[in-house]
């Protein structure tokens, strides 16, 4: 079992130094603002509707009281995507979670000051100031800076977000480590679960990227520790990542227990590889607090994983009713 080595930050009420706060129709909004950023090449992806899941509105209401609106059920867009460090041109996996109106994202596979093959760039940073988004980056590996570097060698998680990230941890799970020989699982961090407000209510969002081998495994014991560390409490809990399996895989049956896959009954879904897709190993998974009211594939190949989008509404307690998909 994996010690929980968890390294936390908090983030109430200054998210960072380099983060600013602006209000908007009640909703605080956090931008991080970065110095010298290259210069963003606006690069149209093609996406593509997939296949969707939307279910119709299951009721309204007319001109709701100023009292009443702090009870009402709030929608939300996430994705999942799996960047492969940028796969060569950043600026284009930045205009694909534009594109998507993505108000919160799961990366996987981020480089920050790695190596030659994302030029030595902060991506997380990067493309939390290309976006105007919040950003709780969780590394898996750091290292010493590079020869004639300053910056420590960076790669692991991110997360993004439009809504306040008021704290985050980096938890550790059992992994077979791709830089070393280990021939068994250590605890290393990289499951990083953020605590996201939404329209007033706290969201636990966590973000993963499971063991990528053909034996189970690994893969069983990280998600036995996801288990315990997203816990069985009353909060919503969002899970987004990169489970290196398909849906069927009977080690990922506990987490299915725990938490809705939105493409539970919507096609198939595939999103991996980008170009001939032929598996679904990208999900996003949901508590019971939110309905699913639509999800999709992107078609785009600006990495080698179709990233995942779904509409979700926050239900409000005791409320059934589905919020309106945007798609």
């Amino acid at each position: 079992m994996a010690r929980d080595d968890a390294h936390t930050v908090d983030k109430t009420p200054d998210i960072s130094p380099a983060l600013s706060g602006c209000s908007r129709g009640g909703v605080t909004f956090w931008k991080l603002f970065t110095a010298g950023l290259a210069t963003r090449r606006a690069v149209a992806p093609a996406l593509l509707l997939l296949a969707t899941s939307a279910a119709p509105v299951g009721c309204a209401t007319l001109g709701p009281s100023a009292d009443e609106l702090a009870d009402q059920a709030v929608s939300v867009r996430v994705m999942s995507f799996n960047i492969a460090a940028g796969h060569g041109d950043l600026p284009r996996i930045a205009e694909v979670i534009r594109a998507s109106g993505a108000e919160i994202v799961g990366l996987q596979e981020v480089d920050v000051h790695w190596g030659d093959r994302s030029g030595f760039v902060d991506q997380a940073t990067w493309l939390a100031g290309a976006l105007d988004m919040g950003v709780f980056f969780a590394p898996i590996y750091t290292f010493p800076p590079a020869d004639g570097r300053l910056d420590e060698r960076k790669y692991g998680l991110a997360i993004l977000s439009r809504h306040p990230i008021a704290a985050a941890t980096n938890h550790s799970l059992s992994r077979l480590s791709t830089q070393s020989d280990a021939a068994v699982p250590v605890p290393l961090p990289g499951f990083p679960c953020a605590r996201i407000e939404i329209g007033g209510s706290a969201v636990q969002v966590c973000n993963t990227h499971l063991d990528y081998r053909s034996d189970p495994a690994t893969r069983r014991l990280q998600v036995g520790e996801m288990i315990r560390i997203i816990g069985e409490g009353s909060q919503p809990v969002l899970l987004l990542g990169d489970l290196n399996a398909e849906p069927d895989a009977t080690e990922l049956g506990p987490l299915f227990h725990r938490l809705r896959d939105a493409w539970h009954s919507v096609g198939n879904g595939f999103t991996y590889p980008a170009d001939t897709p032929i598996k679904r190993i990208d999900y996003i998974l949901a508590s019971p607090h939110f309905t699913i009211d639509a999800v999709k594939v992107l078609i785009s190949d600006a990495s080698d994983h179709r990233p995942v989008v779904a509409d979700l509404t926050l239900r409000s307690e005791g409320r059934q009713c589905r919020g309106r998909p945007r798609f």
